[in-house]
């Protein structure tokens, strides 16, 4: 199952497992884009076990009522790819439940489809769950004073973005210790010449394109850790980069937390959660 995946790197990845004869669950939120991403995969891959899902992953209750579906299908799941993020614009924007956008999908959202998928997850094969973050989260250290950016003086997305990335590798690393039948990793794809670069970083963007990974280059690693029997043969909770292990923090970068503040952010995202 992969969110986020009718373009970018979850396209590239659902199709680089579809070509494979994998069983793809692809999760989108528009369903135009999600029906033309589901026809065009089934037609690259030769494949027709591929299935599409709608679901906005910046609404708490549309993520229980679908994992509650899910799990009363019968399907099985051996693998959950948390792609999907937003990176927003020039102001801070809060959803209808009154939750920050980019707080809401990049960092609730992904630990309430994991909670709510973990049982049927910790009944597959080799069960594995990949979170897909950010380079951008060396740079910032783990803040729990701030999770939906209201203490800002002026909303930057960039930093709202990478803190949220940084709080996914951390729950990656937490969620290993917790639910020891499932491999947890997280990873950075590298800077590839995504549609969500070319929006959401135009000024990056220009002066990168030239030297960007294509987007199946940024996926390669993804579907490595989704399929590889070496994947699994590191420890669970790391933090990869072109197939390797590589450390979260950049020397002397002072972005480290205590095990008390990561569990605390686990906490955090619990209490959140029941109110929905």
């Amino acid at each position: 199952m992969i969110t986020g995946a009718n373009s970018g790197i979850g396209r590239a990845t659902a199709l680089a497992i579809a070509k494979k004869g994998g069983i793809v669950h692809i999760v989108c939120r528009n369903q135009e884009r999600g029906e033309a991403a589901l026809k065009a995969l089934k037609e690259e891959s030769g494949n027709e076990n591929i299935y599409l899902h709608l679901l906005d992953l910046s609404k708490p209750r549309e993520i229980k009522s679908f994992g509650e579906n899910f799990k009363n299908s019968g399907r099985s799941l051996n693998v959950l790819i948390n792609n999907a993020g937003v990176l927003g614009g020039d102001k801070r924007e809060v959803t209808e439940d009154g939750l920050e956008t980019t707080f809401a999908t990049n960092t609730l959202g992904v630990h309430m489809l994991t909670q709510e998928l973990l049982p049927v997850l910790e009944n597959g094969e080799d069960p594995r769950v990949i979170i897909v973050s950010s380079g951008g989260m060396l740079v910032q250290k783990l803040d729990l004073s701030d999770l939906q950016f209201e203490k800002m003086s002026k909303f930057d997305a960039t930093i709202a973005y990478a803190q949220t990335k940084r709080q996914e590798v951390v729950m990656a690393s937490v969620y290993a210790k917790m639910y020891p039948k499932v491999h947890f990793s997280s990873m950075h794809p590298g800077w590839a010449d995504t549609q969500g670069v070319q929006t959401s970083l135009p000024g990056f963007y220009n002066k990168m394109k030239d030297r960007l990974r294509t987007e199946d280059e940024g996926a390669d690693t993804v579907v490595w850790l989704a399929i590889s029997p070496a994947a699994v043969k590191y420890e669970s909770g790391l933090f990869f980069q072109d197939r390797k292990p590589v450390p979260a923090h950049l020397p002397l970068a002072w972005t480290k937390s205590s095990s008390e503040e990561e569990t605390k952010l686990i906490d955090l995202l619990n209490d959140v959660s029941k109110k929905f």
